[in-house]
């Protein structure tokens, strides 16, 4: 799709309008059909609440997560399928499996293998058919039994138990480096840490992998899938600094976090330098594993190596 920006107007900004108006950010005073500086503001202002990159454009990124943030648990049969079904009623569906025990993975809006076992698993646990589909039945026995506050669920245990189970050293670990390609300065910049990263996690005996070759542009998305098809252990991506900010982001949504990310994300912090925040895009989200990026204005092959010195230090400290 194009991108939508201040001064654009037609039926398409009208429809971004609608939208943002029905999840509390009005546009007004901008007349309908018209990007003006309050539809400017409500992008922000929705952006930032996703962990999306804050620069008022509605673009690939923003339009998605603004058309699946629209569902709300009870509005749809929820499924198994392909293309996978994704949105906010399937965030909080995983959220409250997780809350019972049934561990449907990562909150990420995505409804994957796991959520469908976990949705099994939960059906067979209170006597529903075992069809792995969510209609009324479903959502109705969930809201009775989780009623009260939202708590942490499997997600986080799963993380620490991650943790625990990190090995002393980084022979062996599976590292998974991306390399930014948003701009062309961003592909040369990322793949040059990355690429530096690689080598010296391999002189350390660890096992590096590439989300893309030197010459190759790819989507977000796809190098996050492809992160979850090697079995990543570890997703570092690299990606210039923006507005001059250098920053260290770990997974951070409405419905759930990456105690791991996070942690990870301040060892590498104390490394490399730059403010940990929490951000919701694909790299982020969709990845299996815990997953951080590095972004600086100053991205070169001597921030993979002080990311790789930080890596190490992280697998060899205590857990506990």
């Amino acid at each position: 799709m194009r991108l939508y920006r201040l001064n654009d107007s037609g039926e398409p900004v009208r429809d971004i309008q609608d939208r943002l108006a029905a999840l509390g950010y009005p546009t007004s005073p901008d007349p309908r059909g018209e990007f003006g500086d309050s539809t400017e503001a409500a992008v922000r202002l929705f952006q930032e609440s996703r962990g999306l990159t804050t620069d008022g454009v509605v673009g690939p990124e923003t339009w998605r997560v603004l058309y699946e943030a629209g569902y709300r648990l009870g509005d749809r049969l929820l499924f198994l399928r392909r293309p996978m079904l994704r949105g906010e009623d399937v965030a909080e569906f995983q959220s409250r499996l997780n809350q019972l025990g049934f561990d449907a993975g990562k909150i990420d809006g995505i409804f994957g293998n796991a959520t469908e076992t976990a949705l099994i698993d939960f059906q067979r646990n209170r006597g529903l058919p075992e069809d792995g589909k969510a209609g009324p039945e479903v959502i109705t026995e969930l809201r009775l039994i989780l009623r009260g506050s939202m708590r942490g669920g499997r997600e986080a245990i799963r993380e620490m138990e991650w943790l625990r189970a990190l090995p002393g050293s980084l022979v062996g670990a599976r590292v998974f480096f991306d390399a930014g390609c948003r701009s062309p300065e961003e592909a040369h910049a990322a793949w040059a840490a990355a690429a530096a990263a690689a080598l010296d996690l391999q002189e350390k005996g660890g096992v590096p992998m590439m989300s893309r070759s030197a010459d190759t542009s790819l989507p977000e998305r796809v190098r996050a899938g492809r992160a979850n098809r090697v079995g990543a252990e570890v997703v570092i991506s690299f990606q210039l600094g923006r507005e001059g900010a250098n920053a260290i982001y770990y997974f951070v949504s409405e419905r759930g976090r990456s105690q791991a990310g996070e942690l990870l994300a301040r060892s590498i912090s104390e490394a490399v330098g730059g403010e940990v925040e929490g951000r919701a895009t694909a790299i982020l989200r969709e990845t299996r594993a815990p997953a951080v990026i590095v972004a600086r204005t100053d991205l070169a092959a001597d921030t993979g190596r002080k990311v790789v010195a930080a890596l190490e230090g992280f697998f060899a400290s205590p857990k506990e």
